[in-house]
């Protein structure tokens, strides 16, 4: 009901004050594509706002220092708290540490050693030594499944770092550095208790796929020769994560103690949320509950003619042994394999997302670690689901406060939005629910009040006479300054924090 309030209806917050926003149009090549920002001379609102936060800002006060006094027995306790649970993994994964370092350092000389120029000659990669894209995921890579997951999170955020580092750690992707054979096979006749032959026809030895958690390897299962994958968890990867794991909480908890503006981002909350989601991944009993759940929501609404995931065997599976149906298809990133495949990929895309969404709703939980690599276009044509290590869940009762939300941001119902907010836990029940509602109609009115220009770009092409557009919204960047900042301040006055909206609706249950 909301979406369809938001479609028919529009946003009214951008249907009035039309003597802010102007249109021109351009002629230009083909290349012209770009978002500027112009200083515009007309709004001085975002002074005041400087003034204000310039005048609030007392680091050293006496009161501070007394509120950082009675929280530092907690912080005591809390260290020694996660270095008792850390133990003896602690001091080796510092060893370790060293070692990865010293040997992408002596990789780094190496290479330095084998050029015949000068320091200064030397290409920017060399210049650059380990903090390079090679050499920095050479070393995440050394470092193990801790770094190799953020190595991950970096190569998935291109608008956070520069393209050569993203490019450089799409290489994190099931491209980890292998367990040896041998290991893999020791861990599976622990593990099933049994005789290998008696369970599977045959392993092939060389793995599909090692990720930083676990390895893939193909198989076939005896008596049924049906095709599998089995996943296995690498050697000591629990004590890694613990280890890595306690040491960033650690570091968070002692960076917000002592600055207390780095609290406000909740710092420490994220880093707990990610300790948590990254060691229930490393069950893989919670993973093969969750495949089920979503092959279950599939079956329900009618959807397994679009997609699928891999049943499970249960049977030679355990907590740290996963044996799945193998599904044959190309990830829906290679554009070249899908369209021998399909006549449509983004018919293929659609689906796939179509079916994402609807897991949000009518599944009990939904995949929260979507990525090429985790979705692909199969042989027959359907989406396959794979690798449910990470999963979020969405409380009916969150659901109801997002419709609230959706609905009242087409009719501009403040009272509605603060309270539906609120609601989702986005922030403390206790606030002041109405000054919250001021406080975002003013966001809003701000919004509203923003110079506009909408630069229109066409050129024509010379071979096929096609004629392209290309439209540009220009905003005044000192408005947008001005409504940044007041943003924040109305976060920190109605304790809105980053990690409540990035991640409490998928952590908010009943």
């Amino acid at each position: 009901m909301a979406v369809s309030g938001l479609r028919s209806g529009g946003l009214p917050l951008f249907h009035h004050h039309h003597h802010h926003h102007h249109l021109r149009f351009l002629q230009s090549p083909p290349s012209f594509a770009k978002l500027s920002f112009l200083g515009s001379k007309s709004s001085k609102k975002g002074f005041t706002v400087f003034s204000r936060y310039a005048q609030a800002r007392d680091l050293f006060s006496s009161r501070r220092f007394q509120d950082s006094m009675e929280k530092l027995p907690n912080l005591v306790e809390d260290i020694v708290q996660t270095s008792l649970n850390t133990g003896p993994r602690g001091v080796l994964r510092l060893a370790q540490g060293v070692q990865a370092f010293l040997g992408v350092g002596q990789e780094w000389l190496t290479d330095v050693s084998k050029s015949a120029n000068s320091f200064a000659g030397l290409p920017t990669e060399l210049q650059l030594g380990l903090l390079s894209p090679f050499y920095l995921r050479r070393l995440f890579e050394r470092m193990g499944a801790t770094y190799i997951k953020l190595g991950q999170f970096i190569a998935s955020a291109p608008t956070l770092f520069p393209p050569e580092y993203v490019q450089e750690f799409q290489n994190c992707f099931d491209r980890a550095p292998p367990v040896p054979f041998e290991e893999i096979e020791s861990i599976l006749r622990k593990e099933l208790g049994k005789p290998l032959e008696s369970v599977y026809e045959y392993i092939d030895p060389t793995p599909i796929a090692s990720a930083s958690i676990a390895q893939v390897h193909g198989a076939r299962l005896k008596g049924s020769r049906e095709d599998v994958v089995i996943k296995v968890l690498k050697p000591g990867i629990e004590d890694i994560l613990v280890a890595d794991l306690n040491f960033v909480y650690v570091v968070a908890r002692i960076l917000e103690f002592l600055s207390p503006e780095i609290s406000r981002t909740s710092l420490v909350g994220i880093v707990k949320d990610i300790r948590e989601s990254m060691l229930e991944e490393v069950d893989f009993y919670k993973e093969a509950a969750n495949i089920e759940a979503f092959r279950r929501y599939l079956e329900t609404m009618g959807l397994t003619g679009n997609a699928t995931a891999p049943k499970v065997y249960r049977y030679c599976s355990t907590m740290k042994v996963l044996t799945m149906q193998r599904l044959y298809g190309v990830p829906l990133t290679d554009l070249d394999s899908i369209s021998s495949l399909v006549s449509n990929p983004e018919t293929s895309l659609i689906t796939a997302l179509n079916v994402w969404f609807g897991s949000l709703l009518a599944c009990e939980s939904f995949h929260a670690d979507v990525h090429a690599g985790n979705l692909w276009l199969l042989r027959d044509g359907r989406i396959g689901f794979l690798d449910f290590g990470i999963v979020g869940r969405i409380s009916p009762k969150t659901w109801a406060a997002m419709e609230v939300f959706l609905g009242s941001i087409a009719i501009e119902d403040y009272d509605s939005m603060a309270s539906s907010l609120i609601e989702m836990g986005a922030t403390n029940q206790d606030v002041d629910a109405k000054a919250f509602a001021r406080d975002l109609e003013k966001v809003f009115s701000s919004i509203k009040e923003l110079d506009t220009e909408i630069v229109v770009a066409t050129t024509t092409g010379t071979a096929t006479n096609a004629t392209a557009v290309a439209a540009n919204i220009v905003v005044d960047e000192r408005q947008m300054n001005a409504l940044f900042l007041d943003v924040v301040s109305y976060f920190r006055l109605n304790q809105l924090e980053p990690k409540d909206n990035l991640f409490g609706l998928v952590n908010h249950m009943d």
